[in-house]
């Protein structure tokens, strides 16, 4: 099956076209902002404009634009195209790419949250969640996460801060989809968020 992979959710933005387990083309790159714009296109320069029977998409968690963006476009090829749609953990692909890199092993990955906070989550040597995405603060995040392996664009930050590991910088990249073990990937395409919205509603408020 032919699989169109969107992945939006970090700083980084990516996608990429499968035949089977063979990568057709990519493309991959590290934004910051501006998603939005740049996604489209780059799917729309893949060969045959990315068309597939299926569609993985990053679910988060990361950047609430991000993540709702991608999610969308996967949403919409999918019904345009008559096309099967699966999501995934961003944290999981992470975990996935530092496995191909660094064997089978336990790998924490730590993504920059909001506020100050990092989104942290923990997976066992064979891509087994161990630790659901979460947001924690910085020294909550040192004291939570003990694999030797850190993953992630803050993964320097929580070697430094623990005193002790290897880190690994990476940020998700959909050309690591080959490597995500298939029971990652789920039907639900709902946002991981990590983290309470900002924004109360005015009941939680105490406002009329």
């Amino acid at each position: 099956m032919r699989t169109l992979v969107i992945d939006s959710a970090t700083e980084a933005c990516s996608v990429a076209l499968f035949e089977g387990d063979d990568l057709l083309a990519h493309d991959h790159r590290v934004l910051g902002r501006g998603h939005a714009e740049r996604l489209v296109p780059m799917i729309d320069a893949l060969p045959e404009k990315g068309r597939a029977g299926r569609i993985a998409v990053a679910r988060g968690p990361g950047s609430f634009t991000g993540v709702r963006v991608g999610i969308a476009a996967a949403r919409a090829l999918a019904l345009a195209w008559q096309a099967e749609i699966a999501g995934y953990a961003t944290h999981a692909l992470i975990a996935a790419m530092a496995r191909a890199e660094r064997g089978a092993q336990p790998i924490s990955v730590c993504t920059r949250g909001g506020h100050g906070e990092w989104f942290c989550a923990a997976y066992d040597g064979d891509g087994v969640e161990t630790l659901a995405p979460v947001s924690l603060k910085p020294d909550d995040a040192a004291a939570t996460l003990d694999a030797e392996i850190v993953a992630g664009g803050e993964a320097v930050g929580l070697v430094d801060r623990r005193g002790r590991g290897t880190a690994v910088p990476l940020w998700p990249d959909a050309r690591g989809f080959s490597d995500l073990p298939s029971f990652a990937l789920s039907s639900e395409c709902a946002p991981i968020y990590g983290r309470d919205a900002d924004a109360k509603p005015l009941a939680e408020q105490g406002r009329k």
